[in-house]
């Protein structure tokens, strides 16, 4: 049963623009010391659609490696045909994966009859449960709680839903009444703006980038433990962080892990804006306001913890 924090990490790139190994074992060492239930790679915060075939597989081998079975291991396996994807899977489950999280390939659209198929492909060789990921257009293809409902009933190997499609919430609720036993569960996704709506509505886990894991497990355990007022007042400490990395994406979470000590370089081969000196000193405000709550890396952060960049 997959339960809780599932931090989806981003993929570190050294200076030279070449993935950084050693930097994913840390970020994923970085994520247990958090307190996350277990990690995802690779997904979109991971960017996945700019990594290599080679590049990929050796990273989801450090991430495997690096957890050695003592948290679960969600595999990123979103690919363009069938036969991909179950290579992935197959990668991932040789790493230790015990899940994949697939998103249905835009050029299969949205008719249930064509999604039936491709993921019963999947399912036939990948030897993993499966996450669908529902992402909204362009990323994804939006699909319907009807069409999601039909995939799940008619492939068993589909055992959770990752909702990711705006607003979020009422497609939580709608998913888990029309699925009902089909389903294990729905996970929240968004990176965690919407998190209290997707709990309250039954949502059995999330997936949050990592930057900030420590305060999202913290939420999580309060939430499960009847601690609402603390759970709600984590939450909204959360969105002014969260409301800036809706627009820099990877670039935020690695700002971050700099200043975390986690990672030296927040370079980003997707296409995303980049901050000036204001936008990296609101980053150090963020995470002074927030150093009550972090667990680790928590002193008060300073502009020059990102000059290693």
């Amino acid at each position: 049963m997959l339960f809780g924090v599932l931090p989806v990490l981003p993929t570190p790139f050294d200076a030279s623009g070449g993935v950084d190994a050693a930097a994913m074992a840390r970020v994923t060492e970085f994520a247990l010391d958090a307190g996350a239930d277990g990690v995802v790679f690779p997904g979109v915060a991971s960017e996945f659609d700019h990594l290599d075939a080679g590049e990929r597989a050796l990273l989801v081998g450090v991430v495997g490696r690096t957890l050695a079975g003592r948290k679960p291991f969600v595999v990123g396996a979103s690919a363009a045909s069938p036969a991909e994807v179950i290579a992935f899977c197959q990668a991932g489950k040789a790493a230790g994966a015990v899940a994949a999280m697939i998103m249905a390939p835009a050029s299969i659209g949205t008719d249930p009859t064509a999604l039936i198929t491709f993921f019963s492909a999947v399912a036939e060789g990948a030897g993993l449960d499966i996450i669908l990921q529902n992402a909204p257009a362009p990323v994804g293809s939006g699909l319907s709680v009807e069409a999601i409902a039909a995939v799940v009933r008619a492939v068993p190997a589909i055992r959770f839903v990752k909702e990711e499609t705006l607003p979020s919430g009422p497609k939580i609720t709608a998913l888990i009444e029309a699925a009902g036993d089909s389903l294990d569960g729905v996970m929240g996704g968004g990176g965690s703006r919407y998190v209290f709506d997707e709990l309250e509505r039954g949502a059995v886990a999330l997936m949050p980038a990592v930057e900030i894991a420590d305060l999202h497990a913290e939420l999580f355990a309060a939430y499960r433990a009847g601690r609402l007022e603390r759970a709600r007042e984590l939450y909204i400490r959360s969105l002014p962080i969260l409301l800036v990395q809706m627009i820099y994406r990877m670039s935020l979470t690695k700002e971050v892990l700099i200043r975390r000590g986690v990672f030296s370089s927040s370079a980003v081969r997707a296409p995303l804006p980049r901050f000036d000196a204001l936008g990296l000193a609101e980053i150090d405000m963020m995470l002074r306001e927030l150093s009550d709550l972090l667990t680790l890396g928590n002193a008060p952060a300073q502009r020059a913890a990102g000059e290693a960049r």
